[in-house]
């Protein structure tokens, strides 16, 4: 009874919801990052881990363009509406979406199978026979993933409807972990297709942990298929500026694996590896604030409350803007570390650990812009506009395909920007810095994806207290700079990777934390009268 109550739990604040997810995301980014060491080292960044990291661009796509592209986002805001007036037709909205969304999954995935052979060569150009005929056949067997995705998906709208999150934050954990199950138990016998066993478990986990507590929340399936059902239309409206976004997204990413397949062997490993290690900070902290208000947003539109609305984005986006920077900062001083403590083992080069770390480096430039682009993206959603933010997107995407191909070029030869990066990350043994090229354009477009939500943002809402936005920003990079160069002297003499990575973070975080205080950063005084709070009341508890 008690699990059940804890897993039933409704959080009452965006804060307490944040913290949930940043807590969970924490716990999940950690499991990410033994998947991505047991990868590593039993793979290195060679031509198996290059299969690995390409079976996903299908399977991916079709969840990101119909899942999280398009059910995510529009299916809370219409159940939201329909729950405000008429609880019953809610619920028949909830099954007939399950219903034809599933439908769509297991029609796309059928046509995704047949022509897979076709698409794989068109995204790996640069693979042998071999290892195309390996591609194929694991991403025919990936297509089962998003159709658990597409059915979790639904049950994940209705727990953050209600507040949900501590259970809703389990399902990434668990699919991370059927990941790691698969690399352990499964890959010794069954190579490749093992791990792609584990990735199919964390999947149907994903789903499984959501189903009971939606259940406890008054969702009773219904065996309703209706394409023209109350609030179906109007998801797809919602849905189709959304789709094609999310499509330019992946897009993008199928182009960085084609050109990273013609490059030097392991390149895709190199970018993908440095990538989730750059996505950790985003999906702890700029995720979990985004999808923490994106319920809130949703309801305040609905209702009509523009003060409410205008306090929680402007409230959420300075809170996220004090977290990120200084992860961005120390990450970026703490990159070589990071690397040699997570992929530099087994299997792994050390070429290839210095090239992962420089990559690392160059996503540090635009952490930040990505980390605030899911939030400037759900208030456009929680308003029911998706069409400005898939403009974004394929502009964006357009920006970083032309500087991938423009940055690979000038770094096929030493020029400037070649002898500047060799310089800066200190790759004097390595020759072939092409792959560079693709985390910069990343990095530079997903700032100018940022400004140009920031700019239409502003068109559409006026001003959203831009004054103590851009006064608690300038305060914070001052802050992080200073903590940077403390975090970064403080290990100069240590040798170990670990006390490095160690004594860099608790001086940085330590130094940023004061240095905001003294700069009299709002959300600073905010987390220093939380923690005050807590302590008083957890000694006055003790003392009763």
């Amino acid at each position: 009874m008690q699990i059940r109550h804890i897993f039933n739990s409704q959080t009452k604040t965006v804060h307490h919801a944040a913290g949930i997810l940043i807590v969970s995301a924490l716990f999940s980014r950690v499991l990410g990052m033994a998947r991505d060491w047991l990868l590593a080292k039993n793979l290195g960044a060679g031509p198996d881990l290059d299969v690995y990291f390409a079976v996903f661009r299908i399977p991916d796509f079709l969840y990101h363009v119909i899942i999280s592209g398009g059910i995510v986002v529009a299916f809370l805001p219409i159940f939201s509406d329909f729950f405000s007036k008429d609880k019953n037709e809610a619920w028949k909205f909830a099954s007939n979406a399950l219903n034809i969304f599933l439908l769509f999954l297991v029609v796309f995935s059928l046509v995704l199978f047949i022509f897979a052979p076709a698409m794989v060569k068109l995204i790996t150009p640069g693979f042998t026979s071999a290892q195309l005929d390996q591609t194929i056949l694991l991403t025919r067997i990936m297509l089962l993933s998003p159709i658990f995705f597409g059915i979790s998906s639904i049950f994940s709208g209705i727990l953050q409807y209600f507040h949900r999150f501590l259970v809703y934050s389990f399902a990434p954990i668990l699919y991370n972990f059927g990941i790691i199950l698969g690399i352990l138990f499964l890959f010794p016998s069954f190579g490749l297709t093992g791990i792609i066993y584990g990735v199919l478990l964390g999947a149907f986990m994903h789903f499984m942990i959501q189903l009971p507590a939606a259940i406890s929340c008054g969702f009773k399936y219904k065996p309703i298929f209706n394409l023209g059902g109350k609030g179906i239309k109007q998801v797809f409206i919602l849905m189709i500026p959304r789709t094609l976004g999310v499509a330019g997204s992946q897009i993008n990413l199928m182009v960085m694996t084609s050109i990273a397949s013609t490059l030097a062997v392991g390149s895709i490993s190199i970018f993908n590896l440095a990538q989730n290690l750059q996505n950790i900070p985003i999906g702890i902290i700029g995720v979990s604030f985004a999808v923490a208000v994106f319920a809130p947003l949703s309801r305040s539109f609905a209702d009509g409350a523009k003060k409410e609305f205008l306090k929680d984005f402007s409230s959420t986006f300075r809170q996220v803007v004090y977290i990120i920077f200084p992860f961005s900062f120390l990450i970026f001083i703490l990159r070589n570390q990071i690397v040699e403590i997570i992929l530099k083992h087994g299997a792994f080069s050390q070429a290839s650990a210095d090239l992962a770390s420089a990559s690392l480096g160059l996503f540090c430039l635009g952490i930040w812009a990505i980390s605030l682009s899911p939030l400037l993206s759900r208030a456009f959603f929680a308003f029911k506009n998706t069409k400005i933010p898939a403009v974004t997107v394929f502009l964006t995407v357009t920006i970083n395909i032309i500087l991938s191909f423009y940055f690979i070029r000038i770094l096929n030869s030493e020029g400037f920007l070649y002898n500047a990066l060799r310089g800066i990350f200190k790759l004097e043994g390595i020759n072939d810095l092409r792959v560079l090229g693709l985390p910069l354009a990343f990095a530079v477009s997903g700032i100018f994806q940022f400004i140009l939500l920031m700019f239409f943002l502003y068109k559409k809402m006026g001003n959203f207290n831009l004054r103590d936005i851009r006064s608690s920003a300038i305060k914070v990079i001052i802050a992080s700079f200073i903590a940077a160069a403390f975090s970064y002297f403080s290990f100069y003499y240590i040798s170990s990777a670990y006390l490095k990575a160690i004594i860099g973070i608790l001086v940085g975080l330590s130094v940023y934390f004061f240095a905001s205080h003294l700069l009299k950063s709002p959300e600073a005084k905010a987390i220093k009268s939380r923690v005050v709070a807590l302590f008083i009341k957890n000694k006055t508890a003790w003392r009763e």
